[in-house]
């Protein structure tokens, strides 16, 4: 592909414009403390570790570093990503637009609150996983009436994209859709159970990495 590899994350900021920190959170202080030397004002950080909140970073960077703070999700492999971002006190608009350009060539990509990120983080995280279980939950009724496998994918495909453009472009009420769709609601109950699981992992990682001593111990009470 003609990308130039290193071990040295000091040459990748020297040689890069925008660097991606796409690394476990409990390496992110090590890898902040390697840059810290050479990151300056032409920099722009762009982290995709889970829970780990702008202004730790900010703390573990010199002042003034533009940093954003981005969560895609799975389906980007297949450009049908659903991406947020929040932007550090220093960064542009310009940063900004430059975050958007390069997720919505994978998906979407819209811009929110810090305080919302680990919610977000859990449902979209997760949420294609709880779609695909949907999918196969399909399969055994298909087999119990007789129907080739390769036709009930086709079927159960087809139903979760018309299902979710309903939503999508119906004048009636999604809540409503949602309901009638769902007479029982123990999956629902399933969803829910799972995805504060998800919120609480993402708060987990996050203050471990925090509290380590090359970070901030402050956590943002929200």
């Amino acid at each position: 592909m003609g990308a130039k590899i290193t071990f040295d994350n000091k040459e990748v900021t020297l040689n890069s414009e925008v660097i991606i920190l796409a690394v476990k959170p409990h390496i992110v202080p090590v890898a902040l403390n390697d840059i810290k030397p050479v990151f300056n004002e032409s920099n722009l950080l762009i982290s995709v570790a889970g829970g780990v909140p702008i202004k730790n970073m900010e703390q573990a960077l010199p002042k003034n570093s533009r940093i954003i703070r981005a969560m895609p999700n799975t389906p980007a492999l297949v450009r049908q990503g659903a991406s947020v971002f929040v932007r550090g006190s220093s960064a542009s608009d310009q940063d900004a637009q430059t975050v958007i350009n390069l997720f919505k060539s994978v998906g979407t990509c819209e811009e929110v609150p810090e305080y919302l990120l680990d919610g977000i983080t859990g449902l979209s995280g997760s949420g294609p996983a709880y779609i695909i279980r949907l999918k196969y939950l399909q399969n055994p009724h298909g087999m119990w009436m007789y129907l080739e496998t390769e036709g009930i994918m086709y079927t159960s495909i087809g139903n979760g994209t018309g299902a979710l453009l309903l939503i999508t472009t119906s004048r009636r009420g999604k809540e409503e859709i949602i309901i009638n769709g769902l007479q029982t609601n123990w999956y629902l109950h399933t969803m829910v159970l799972e995805h504060m699981k998800r919120i609480a992992r993402s708060r987990t990682i996050g203050s471990r990495c925090i509290n380590r001593p090359s970070m901030s111990r402050d956590i943002d009470s929200r």
